[in-house]
């Protein structure tokens, strides 16, 4: 085996659903300032039962489900979160636990929004180097547990939620080479920090990063695994702002590409965006087995991580 494959992905989200109506009862807001300047109509918020571990367990079992597969056939499991509130058991051992799988390396990716681009990576590369057998990569965020509820700036944007991916090892490259970085020199501008942790921005630095030099970025990862742009069926960005995903898109040439959007209806989930919206388009039939897929991740640390991905 020289390369290694998605052949499932899942996703959760909690019941309770927030609308802009809501937020305009708690904040100086209103639909029409969300909607026009972040495109976000709801998002999903668990309740202080609703750990993120839990959240992340629900994703992935409904993953090993679609694969056909058992707990115990997985050997390593991953999780990129960045709001873990404890620093051990990690998530990844908690979601193992959970799913009672037996063994497991186990370990958490902080990466921020852009955790599980870098997580299906290091799969990858964990699965390809004879590491591993088959890989659970999670990526979940309880954003709700960092947002000061209010700040009108902050909280109109988040959501909570989880999606999850089965990976393997396949005599094709299922999953092409990464491309991935950071500028750290600029990672004040999105933050998690404090006592207690709240999550803050500097919303107009992260809009002209992304618009300005994240496509050129894009292009490169799916040079790297031999596509054109406009070879991609799809494309699943960060699930930041639709003022951002849309001219991203637009600008990386993906013409023929269906653009996600889930942003509309879950908010920012953080690592959990991708797989959340990757995992919605198989779901609603959108993509099909085997189409070329653009998964590109931004944010904290202004870090980025994207990969083209065969659809499961």
């Amino acid at each position: 085996m020289n390369g290694s494959r998605i052949v499932a992905v899942g996703h959760y989200q909690p019941a309770r659903i927030l609308t802009n109506e809501d937020l305009a009862g708690m904040v100086d807001t209103s639909d029409e300032w969300i909607t026009s300047r972040v495109g976000i109509r709801t998002r999903h918020i668990a309740g202080p039962d609703e750990p993120v571990d839990e959240l992340a367990a629900h994703a992935a079992a409904k993953a090993l489900a679609a694969a056909g597969l058992t707990p115990a056939d997985i050997d390593l499991v991953l999780v990129a979160t960045s709001t873990a509130v404890d620093r051990s058991p990690n998530m990844a051992a908690r979601v193992a636990a959970r799913l009672g799988i037996p063994s497991p390396a186990a370990m958490d990716i902080n990466v921020v929004c852009a955790g599980f681009t870098h997580a299906l990576a290091t799969a990858d590369h964990a699965v390809r180097a004879g590491g591993a057998t088959r890989a659970l990569v999670i990526g979940a965020d309880k954003m709700s547990d960092v947002t000061d509820w209010t700040d009108r700036t902050t909280c109109v944007l988040v959501g909570d939620g989880a999606g999850a991916a089965v990976v393997e090892a396949s005599g094709e490259q299922g999953i092409g080479p990464v491309l991935w970085g950071s500028v750290p020199e600029m990672g004040h501008a999105v933050r998690i920090e404090g006592q207690p942790a709240r999550f803050a921005q500097e919303g107009q630095s992260v809009y002209r990063w992304a618009t300005t030099k994240l496509p050129a970025i894009a292009r490169g990862a799916c040079e790297r695994a031999g596509y054109a742009p406009e070879d991609l069926a799809a494309v699943v960005l960060h699930q930041a702002n639709l003022r951002i995903i849309e001219p991203l898109a637009q600008k990386l040439g993906a013409v023929n590409a269906v653009v996600a959007r889930d942003v509309t209806e879950s908010g920012n989930t953080s690592a959990a965006s991708i797989p959340l919206a990757f995992s919605k388009l198989v779901e609603q039939g959108r993509i099909s087995s085997g189409d070329p897929v653009l998964l590109f991740g931004f944010g904290g640390n202004l870090s980025y991580g994207g990969q083209v991905v065969r659809c499961p």
